[in-house]
């Protein structure tokens, strides 16, 4: 098939990428700037705006089925900006399927959609973690009202006849070879001796290497159809191994040859310096993020982990990469790229 990947020049979407030409697909990306890894895997891309109505329409011509994995993701920027990314983006993705008479729809969504404050969630499963009733930032609002409207989606017509078939997967924590976000800023800020954990940093919390991720995403696609079990459906994707938060990022922190870290302050402390970033951010304002938040110091702070039942029971995921294993290719990888 020939299929397009949003986003697809990100650290999961390329994995998506690898692993669609693999099963002997045909693969479109499109983004908003050019890719020399895309180039390299021999990927089409289709440039521009998901926020931009006709990109989108132009963009999905000729393709078969959608990865939708672009998203505005962070924990600070504008409101308008996550809605733009977020919401207007999927909106136009999904009006662009249902024109083109695209039929298969997979959506990349994120736990943070259920994630409820300090509420900890510990082996919770899709059915008793509802959605969260507020957010404290625009990435997980926006996402919410995203993989709402996904979901909606599932059943409707499209031109040509047939209907569109979604589902939402919801990756916690993606990491592995190949990231040029999460390990990066956290060797930054270990180098600088700004990183600290909250509250110790002993509750446990899911994470996805990235393989995992990916094959996910391709196992939901090869399930997914008119009435099948996951059509309609969210899914809580990870590792299936739930860690300490400090075993987590010292885990990473190791992997990049970096000493572990063990500096700690309490919640309230990093929950009241979020506040004030928040409001210093917003006066006056300042560049770039902020070092805490406060849906920061929430998610480093509370359980989270996730039951995968599912997930391995609707279209059969059953993670292949373990923790450990994930370390030590990320390991050979930062060795042999830094």
């Amino acid at each position: 098939m020939k299929i397009l990947v949003t986003g697809g020049a990100g650290f999961l979407g390329q994995a998506i990428c690898r692993g669609l030409q693999a099963q002997g697909h045909t693969v479109v990306s499109t983004q908003r700037r050019h890719s020399a890894e895309l180039d390299a895997m021999g990927v089409e891309q289709r440039l521009g705006d998901l926020a931009d109505a006709d990109h989108v329409m132009r963009a999905l011509e000729g393709v078969e089925a959608v990865f939708h994995n672009a998203a505005k993701a962070g924990h600070w920027g504008s409101e308008q900006s996550y809605i733009d990314a977020n919401v207007t983006g999927t909106t136009n993705v999904l009006g662009a399927c249902r024109a083109h008479g695209i039929t298969r729809l997979v959506y990349t969504s994120t736990p943070s959609v259920a994630h409820n404050g300090r509420v900890p969630c510990e082996g919770g499963n899709e059915s008793n973690t509802p959605y969260a009733p507020a957010f404290k930032a625009p990435y997980p609002r926006t996402k919410q009202i995203a993989e709402k409207a996904v979901l909606a989606a599932n059943g409707t017509p499209v031109t040509g006849g047939g209907t569109l078939s979604t589902v939402a997967l919801r990756p916690r924590l993606i990491w592995g070879p190949g990231d040029t976000n999460l390990l990066p800023r956290l060797v930054e800020r270990a180098r600088a001796g700004r990183l600290r954990f909250i509250a110790g940093g002993h509750n446990r919390m899911d994470t996805s290497y990235v393989d995992n991720a990916a094959d996910a995403h391709l196992l939901a696609f090869a399930a997914l159809g008119p009435g099948s079990a996951c059509a309609g459906k969210a899914y809580f994707i990870s590792n299936g191994e739930p860690q300490p938060v400090r075993e987590i990022v010292n885990g990473l922190l190791v992997a990049a040859g970096e000493p572990r870290v063990e500096a700690s302050v309490p919640f309230g402390v990093a929950y009241a310096a979020g506040t004030l970033c928040e409001v210093l951010w917003h006066a006056l304002p300042l560049k770039g993020e902020p070092p805490m938040t406060r849906f920061v110091a929430e998610q480093l702070a509370t359980p989270h982990w996730y039951d995968l039942s599912a997930a391995k029971r609707d279209f059969g995921y059953v993670p292949q990469v373990t923790v450990a294993e994930g370390l030590a290719r990320l390991t050979r990888w930062w060795r042999d790229t830094h």
